[in-house]
This record gives C-alpha cells, structure tokens and sequence, in this order.
C-alpha cells in the first residue's frame, strides 16, 4: 500500500514523525488552533480531522482517531506504517477507578489491560501486555509535576464497552491497582509495538466510575488542553 490510505488523505511528508491522537476530531482541531502556528489540514476523510502544524520550532501533527480499539487500531497502524510515525501519544479522557483519582486529575498510563480479544488473538494464548515507552512516561511525569498537574501513574484498563454496568469488575480493577479505563490505550501500545515506534496514553479523569461524580462539557475542555500541553511538551523534551 502507498500513501494516500483508505483512511487518511495526505501525501508524503504531510504528517510529522511525532503526533498526538485525541478520540474526537474536533478537539483535534482545538488543539492545533491552540498551540500549533503554520497550521495544515492534512486529512478529511471521514471526518477524522489531522493538522500538522510546528511547536517550539518542532513539526508535530495531530489528529481524531475515533472511539474504540477498531478504530484507534486502523489510524495508528497507517499512520506509522505507511507516514513514518515514529511517536504517538493519546490524549483522551477516562473514567477514575480508584478513590484517589479525582476528576481533572490526569493519568499517565504504564500498561493496560483489556477485555478485547483484539490483543489476546495476536498472541496464541499469551497473555501479551501492552506497555508504555519509557522514554515517554518518564518525561511525561516529569513535565506534569513541573506543571503543576495532579497526576497518577499507573495501570489502565482498555474496554470494548462504553456501558458497562459490571461494577464487580470496577472494584477488583481498582483493588488491583488500576487507575481508570477508557477505550483506546490498549490497542495503540500494541499497535506501536508491532511497528516499533514509541507510544504513550495521557488521559484527563472526566467521570468516576465509582462515585458517578462527572465534569460538564466545558469543565473538560479546560482540562483536556492542559493535557493537550503536556503531550506536546512531553514531544519537546524527547525530541
């Protein structure tokens, strides 16, 4: 296959080797509006937004990646198979699993676990376990504490299922020391794998899946852009 992909538009060179990846295409946009100058739009297919743009002097893209594995799976695997991505950070949103873990906290995930049969079928019954780049979580951490961000390190879980009521798998996640779960991480750490890049998953806590407490619409938007700079800072400090 040679670029364009079914997926995504641009030519060759239109995407940077670093890019971050929220789930929603619009908030894409944002973030490149927001801190990214010389700003081009790279892809519109499907709506899936992608901006390339530069930050303290660095060429960084962005781009949506939609919601759930399937689709995070099939934009990060054209992106560094066929555009030469080398580094892929997410930038979503999650829902806390433990006590600690308050809303507009942000986590900074080391692995993930996953119900999805999307990791385990690659494996042959290994039980494979998507991970962090270090490089990454290091510098990630680092710039969060600078910042002044309350920040969690740990564990997340990767689920197919947005409504999920099963509440005891919640607690003997959370008592095993899993921070919060969303949709996306697993299948990018493996993706990022396969491929031999580097991956990282930053997400702001928006709801709590055991105190049901949840941000407004605009509270998120204030706390997914200071999320949104820490990716790119975490960008900066590993270039």
């Amino acid at each position: 296959m040679s670029v364009p992909t079914p997926h995504i538009q641009a030519g060759p060179d239109e995407v940077a080797e670093s890019i971050l990846l929220p789930g929603d295409p619009l908030r894409a946009q944002l973030i490149a509006d927001t801190f990214l100058t010389d700003v081009h739009c790279f892809n519109r297919v499907r709506g899936m937004l992608g901006f390339t743009g530069t930050y303290q002097g660095k060429r960084i893209s962005v781009m949506g990646t939609g919601m759930g594995m399937p689709s995070i799976s099939i934009y990060v695997t054209e992106l560094m198979r066929f555009y030469g991505v080398k580094t892929a950070i997410r930038v979503g949103s999650a829902g806390g699993l433990r006590t600690e873990v308050e809303l507009r906290d942000v986590v900074i995930a080391t692995s993930t676990h996953t119900n999805s049969n999307m990791v385990s079928r690659y494996f042959g019954g290994i039980t494979f376990a998507p991970t962090a780049n270090y490089e990454l979580l290091a510098a990630a951490v680092n710039q969060a504490r600078e910042s002044g961000l309350r920040t969690h390190v740990g564990p997340i879980y990767t689920s197919d299922s947005f409504y999920d009521d099963n509440q005891d798998t919640f607690t003997q996640l959370a008592a095993h020391g899993t921070l919060a779960v969303e949709m996306e991480g697993a299948a990018l750490y493996t993706v990022a794998a396969r491929e031999q890049a580097r991956a990282l998953v930053i997400a702001t806590v928006s709801d709590h899946l055991l105190t049901h407490a949840a941000l407004s619409s605009d509270e998120r938007q204030t706390g997914f852009m200071a999320m949104a700079k820490l990716g790119l800072d975490t960008v900066i400090a590993t270039s």
